[in-house]
């Protein structure tokens, strides 16, 4: 995939719709504003936004954002036929809208397009409405209509529009320099022939942002929770998921099913050196529970779908049920960046429409969960506890609620004093706190820290990451200090942070692929971290790349390197290990793999 023209047009769309949606905003908020008189209600929830933002920046990044996500993923499935009729794209031969000349001919979808909009779009586009621009402002309501009739399917990505989001949305839509022309360039059909290219539009919107960060840590800015996401977030090539995946997820069906087949398109399965008999036992594909605790836009996620389609296909299963099943039972994301989780439950939709038309009328929810801080005041538990019941809440519970007041900071690094949130959870939801005013709010917050709870429970047969790198010099205080007290074998970095974190989530024989930095090898700061792999655990293979395997990233700036462990202690057992630092380009570090492995399998 040609990223080079993704990445100039993600940057240009970040700059472009924070101007937009600035000028929008100045206009929507002007004492004689058109929408002081229409829309009350969405302008004093604006207001209120703003003030409790601290300013207007943020508001504005958001809602430049969400048009950003919304349009890719319109363009996304406009190009792969998903839509009935293109949103944001025009029909072959045509350079209009597909949804707008069928409106001008009088066609509109009834399930699209309610009948107080379709009313409002035939009176703009026949003149009868006054307006400066009928057609553009009829095509905004088309649009809107469009991502509300996705809002069932995809409630996360699209949620209603019936706020401050549609009113500060561009004016400026259709024309040839209108940001869905730009794109309709970038995102090709050929570009969008794989949901990958979700994620590297969403890296190269976040890179400037990015870059801004690392240079106010030149200043001694230290990362606040904020600008944790852009700070670390890289995406990672697909052979290396694909490592990681195979050695991991691959495996483990492998010593499950030694007749299966799998092997035979899994290119970076690197097989053990003889047979195994002590092995994580699961009955089905079914059982198998797959966590990525820093998702991102979900790339590790959608390939351990691929295999994990596979693995029920050669169960036997009716093709028709598998993609409910994967995003029901198999697969977890953990997210800090409400975009990128988005995004990433987005593209786990987008796999499994791939594979069952009718996939979008089941209404499933990727499960991936984006953390968020919640607290409560001192008494509030209290209340909440004497109306629920006090013997349901025992220590490690209210410690457990208490444990998310910045977890926005720590994210995926918590872990909850709740072996469990299961029972309370399924408890807590049978109880309807709806007709107590003082404690509905306080009933979601508890419900939204046990569901993030649950996730962070140990129960996975495989968890594979590429979690964010950010040293010392680069942490908060309240984070530094945290990392110090609750991480002191790897508190140097986060990914050495993670590296422990993920084995704790893994099942007792599940395994653990990742991609790090290559520091905790060698330096005398994880030295405490190598002692705990080597004695509690088994590396069971590794692929040393050194620096340069990040083609976006340039230099020597990251060297890393890729592995699996098993969270078990097999002090017999021989791993594989490749040396692959002398490769200057992703493409020739890929080829070494590639060459290795095989050499390998035919010794």
């Amino acid at each position: 995939m040609d990223t080079s023209k993704l990445k100039k047009f993600a940057q240009f769309a970040r700059r472009s719709l924070r101007e937009q949606v600035s000028a929008k905003l100045a206009q929507v908020l002007s004492p004689s504003s058109a929408a002081r008189r229409e829309n009350p209600q969405a302008v004093k929830k604006l207001e209120e936004t703003i003030a409790r933002s601290g300013g207007q920046g943020p508001v504005i990044e958001r809602v430049a954002y969400t048009w950003f996500n919304r349009f890719c993923a319109l363009r996304f499935m406009d190009v792969n036929r998903y839509t009935r009729i293109g949103v944001v794209s025009p029909a072959e031969g045509q350079f209009q809208p597909e949804i707008l000349l069928e409106a001008k001919m009088g066609h509109l979808d009834e399930e699209v397009v309610p009948p107080q909009t379709r009313q409002k779009v035939a009176d703009l586009l026949a003149g009868k409405s006054p307006s400066h621009d009928g057609q553009g402002e009829a095509y905004r309501l088309l649009v809107v209509a469009a991502c509300n009739a996705w809002h069932q399917a995809m409630p996360f990505l699209f949620q209603r529009i019936d706020d401050y989001t549609e009113l500060l949305m561009p004016d400026d839509l259709l024309s040839g320099n209108a940001i869905l022309a730009y794109t309709r360039e970038a995102m090709t059909p050929d570009a969008c022939k794989s949901v990958e290219v979700i994620g590297w539009l969403y890296q190269f919107y976040i890179s400037e942002k990015k870059d801004a960060v690392f240079e106010g840590l030149k200043k001694n800015q230290k990362i606040t929770p904020e600008n944790i996401p852009a700070a670390t977030q890289l995406f990672t090539p697909h052979w290396i998921v694909r490592y990681l995946v195979d050695n991991s997820l691959g495996r483990l069906w492998l010593l499950n099913r030694p007749a299966s087949k799998l092997a035979e398109q899994m290119a970076y399965y690197i097989p053990p050196e003889k047979p195994e008999t002590d092995f994580l036992k699961i009955n089905g594909p079914q059982d198998i529970k797959v966590c990525d605790p820093a998702c991102g836009s979900g790339h590790m996620l959608t390939y351990a779908f691929d295999l994990l389609y596979a693995m029920y296909e050669e169960d036997g299963v009716d093709p028709a049920q598998i993609p409910e099943l994967i995003l029901t039972h198999n697969l977890y994301g953990i997210e800090l960046d409400e975009r990128a989780g988005e995004l990433a439950a987005f593209a786990l939709s987008m796999k499994a429409r791939a594979r069952q038309r009718r996939f979008f009328n089941k209404r499933i929810k990727p499960n991936i969960c984006v953390l968020e801080k919640v607290s409560f005041e001192r008494d509030e538990l209290d209340e909440y506890m004497s109306a629920t019941g006090r013997d349901l809440f025992t220590h490690e519970l209210r410690e457990t609620l208490q444990q998310f007041s910045e977890a926005d900071n720590f994210g995926s690094l918590i872990r909850p004093q709740l072996a469990s949130a299961a029972d309370a959870l399924v408890t807590l939801e049978t109880k309807d706190m709806g007709g107590n005013l003082f404690l509905a709010e306080t009933h979601r917050k508890v419900l939204t820290v046990l569901r993030m709870a649950e996730y962070l429970s140990p129960r996975y047969h495989v968890v594979v990451a590429n979690p964010p790198y950010m040293g010392g010099k680069g942490m908060n205080g309240r984070l530094s200090a945290w990392a110090k007290e609750n991480y002191p074998s790897s508190k140097s970095d986060l990914f050495a942070m993670f590296i422990e974190r993920n084995l704790d989530m893994a099942l007792p024989g599940g395994a653990v692929a990742m991609i790090t930095m290559q520091s905790w090898m060698f330096l005398s700061s994880f030295e405490a971290l190598r002692s705990r792999i080597l004695n509690q655990n088994t590396i069971l293979s590794m692929a040393h790349l050194g620096a340069r395997a990040f083609d976006s990233i340039g230099g020597e700036v990251v060297s890393t390197t890729a592995f699996v462990l098993e969270n078990a202690h097999k002090p017999d057992y021989r791993g594989a290990y490749l040396r692959l630092v002398d490769g200057n380009s992703e493409a020739e570090k890929m080829e070494m793999l590639t060459k290795a492995i095989e050499q390998g399998r035919t010794k």
